[in-house]
């Protein structure tokens, strides 16, 4: 009887070390786990740490709980996804190779239709890398790079050829960029950046949203390139500095609309360089507020049909900057408000009674010169600009005119219906080959 009991309690013994040594086996196997799982099933996870790479190959539910992180082992891309339908949610995901040339990410998706929500992203070269990927969700992720200088971290999210997904309540910091190429109709909302290089760049797209983003202390805002017929409002941008910090900037951008964003405390809050490219199309810049930048608007050359309208320009140290000696006169320039306007509203309709006119005196030296702008303010240059406006020896250069400046700064008429819903006048195309005809 004796013999009998002894037996069995080693048996038990036996059973619960295999147990245990069984779980650990299939905890470090995640693969494994991952390929168990019947499609559209979900992932049995215990609490702990699980390694890498793996690939999912079919729908199916990844739910850390908060409590599972899987670490790559530096081998490469963490989690790689190539089928429809999948989600993985409440992980920590670290630990990826560091190749530049094989983009190795956290999270990288060839595929559609999936749902990434809620992981934390960290110590990986690329955040999630997509390409040829549509109809994803991608919300309330936390993701970083490496810590590497600027240049060496991988982008926090990197969009190729994807079309139709959406980029919501994430949180991109200490990484490069998170860049948009190829790809259309994209909703990007309600994300933070902070300590990146780009908080978001656009490559030869169309069609995207963005708005409600709050994007701070990174070299560059918002850029586009090559992009048209998108929307970017109610985004705030604040402290890109350094020499090409800017807001938002725009090259050979066609049929732009910036709506209510708000730009404080940059080197240059909004950059236009061959903007609008086609000579058809105009870009719509309505009721932003521009405000203690060193430039307020920049234009790279002189340019046309770009559209003011309702903004608020507000102490910025230079309103109107135009390089290559242009002017952005040939633009459109109607009921925006300026800090530095000097003037009445005598009949109290809302409007200064005289148009807001700037031109360029001995400010021009620093608008192609930038490196005297370490003078600026200095007596000698504050008086000389003083001198050329009191008695110029020359006629000024004349950059712009505001013919109904809005006299003040919270007046409902900078946000109105009218400003909001503007519609830019049709261009005939035989007029543009008259002034072709002209200038050839």
């Amino acid at each position: 009887m004796y013999h009998s009991v002894a037996s069995f309690s080693k048996l038990v013994v036996f059973s619960v070390m295999f147990a245990f040594s069984a779980l650990n086996v299939t905890a470090s196997t995640l693969q494994e786990l991952i390929n168990q799982t019947p499609t559209g099933g979900k992932v049995p996870l215990e609490s702990g740490t699980y390694y890498g790479p793996v690939v999912i190959d079919r729908p199916l539910i990844l739910d850390g709980e908060g409590k599972v992180t899987i670490d790559g082992q530096a081998k490469g891309t963490v989690i790689r996804i190539v089928a429809n339908g999948v989600t993985i949610r409440n992980m920590i995901i670290t630990g990826s190779g560091k190749s530049h040339d094989q983009v190795h990410a956290g999270i990288a998706i060839n595929s559609s239709h999936n749902i990434i929500r809620n992981n934390r992203i960290h110590h990986t070269l690329f955040g999630i890398d997509m390409k040829e990927s549509h109809e994803n969700k991608i919300i309330e992720n936390d993701i970083s790079s490496f810590p590497e200088d600027l240049g060496l971290r991988g982008d926090g999210i990197r969009v190729w050829a994807s079309n139709n997904n959406i980029f919501s309540k994430n949180s991109i910091h200490d990484s490069r960029d998170m860049i948009v190429w190829y790809s259309d109709g994209n909703l990007i909302e309600h994300n933070k950046g902070w300590n990146n290089r780009y908080s978001l760049h656009f490559m030869y797209t169309g069609g995207n949203t963005v708005r409600y983003n709050n994007y701070w202390d990174s070299a560059v805002g918002i850029f586009l390139m090559y992009s048209h017929d998108s929307v970017l409002s109610h985004n705030q941008i604040r402290h890109a500095i350094g020499t090409t910090g800017m807001g938002i900037g725009m090259k050979e951008v066609d049929n732009m609309r910036l709506i209510e964003n708000r730009i404080v405390y940059c080197t240059t809050g909004i950059y236009l360089d061959q903007s609008p490219f086609d000579p058809l199309e105009f870009n719509m810049m309505l009721g932003n507020t521009v405000a203690y930048n060193i430039h307020g608007v920049v234009f790279h050359s002189t340019l046309k049909q770009n559209v003011f309208k309702g903004n608020k320009f507000i102490g910025n140290l230079e309103p109107i900057t135009v390089h290559s000696n242009g002017t952005a006169k040939n633009n459109i320039w109607e009921a925006n408000y300026w800090s530095e306007y000097e003037g009445f509203d005598r009949d109290n309709n809302g409007y200064g009674d005289t148009s807001y006119i700037n031109k360029s005196y001995f400010d021009q030296l620093w608008m192609d010169n930038p490196w005297l702008k370490f003078y600026y303010a200095s007596p000698v240059l504050s008086g000389l600009n003083l001198l050329a406006k009191l008695a110029p020896l020359s006629e000024p250069k004349l950059l712009m005119i505001d013919t109904k400046p809005v006299f003040h700064e919270n007046d409902p008429l900078l946000l109105s219906a009218e400003i909001l819903d503007y519609q830019p006048p049709e261009i005939d195309e035989d007029d543009l080959d008259e002034e072709w005809d002209e200038n050839s």
